[in-house]
């Protein structure tokens, strides 16, 4: 039987009764770490692609072929849907269209497009500014037509609350909503009140989105399920966890000349072994080569019969 589109099944996780928690990835390895751990999708933002692929802040310094073929990676390492951030569409409705069709290609499954003017920082960053609202409804209109697969989830994200308060920005969210946005994302909700009345007001699915130390009260997904939301990301937590794990190991490193002291905190060598799929890619290697032999003597057998 032909399994399912990654798209297809992203969709009936955001439809169903339970919430969808999405880690945070930020490179292949973590693709996998995630799906051994049993989650059933996976997001990976610009914030922490910055952070891993330039050792930047979130300041629109990746480009566009930079996050599509760093998504394609990702999606090669696993069998997981994966929520991609498009940022603000690398430019106007045209931009959009390509970046829906290179990260459609890349083999996302949903996509997040924000109504930031460029360059965008992060939502939980002061200092932003939106662009208007028909500019911005004009864009998710050139991503829902640019798609070929009509499952492919695009996400419809404002940060106009910082900017021109929650009236307005629920007023995006709904005219979003119209122009056929699957998901609705409202970045930066400083308040659990602001979080309802976000769900209450606007048609269609909601996102939540959680960041440790960030402006979003930090709540777990149950708290996020009791407040309407049908998703919620934890899209940084890895990216944190992993800073500070390395922090703590180079620190150990140049203190003492040796791991000793972190050595609790490092997986063994053939764990991880097993997770990178070593074995797998052994089993394989060895079957590959039975082949050759089978097909080579085959070869040899009907040439001594002629």
């Amino acid at each position: 039987m032909e399994a399912m589109r990654r798209t297809t099944c992203m969709r009936r996780l955001i439809a169903q009764e339970d919430i969808l928690v999405l880690p945070g990835v930020h490179d292949a390895l973590g693709a996998r770490l995630a799906e051994r751990a049993g989650f059933q999708a996976i997001v990976s933002g610009g914030y922490s692609a910055s952070a891993t692929l330039l050792g930047q802040a979130d300041s629109s310094q990746l480009s566009y072929t930079e996050m599509r073929d760093y998504y394609a990676r990702l999606c090669e390492a696993t069998t997981l849907p994966v929520l991609a951030d498009a940022d603000t569409g690398y430019g106007g409705t045209t931009n959009v269209a390509r970046t829906v069709r290179g990260y459609e290609r890349a083999g996302v499954a949903a996509l997040l497009l924000e109504d930031q003017v460029f360059p965008k920082s992060c939502g939980h960053f002061s200092g932003k500014s939106v662009i208007a609202v028909g500019e911005y409804i004009a864009k998710i209109k050139a991503a829902l037509d640019a798609r070929t697969d009509p499952d492919l989830i695009i996400v419809a994200r404002t940060d106009a609350v910082a900017v021109a308060g929650l009236d307005a920005a629920i007023e995006r969210m709904q005219l979003a909503h119209e122009a056929g946005a699957d998901l609705l994302f409202m970045d930066a909700l400083e308040t659990t009140d602001q979080m309802r009345r976000f769900t209450r007001e606007t048609p269609g699915p909601c996102l939540a989105s959680v960041i440790e130390g960030g402006r979003t009260p930090a709540l777990s997904a149950a708290q996020c399920a009791q407040l309407g939301f049908a998703a919620v990301l934890y899209a940084i937590s890895a990216t944190y966890a992993c800073a500070r794990a390395l922090k703590d190991l180079y620190a150990a490193l140049a203190r003492d000349g040796g791991t000793a002291a972190v050595a609790d905190r490092l997986v063994s060598f053939s764990e991880f072994n097993e997770i990178v799929g070593l074995s797998a890619l052994r089993e394989r290697e060895v079957e590959l080569d039975a082949f050759a032999v089978r097909l080579v003597a085959a070869g040899a057998a009907r040439s001594r019969g002629r």
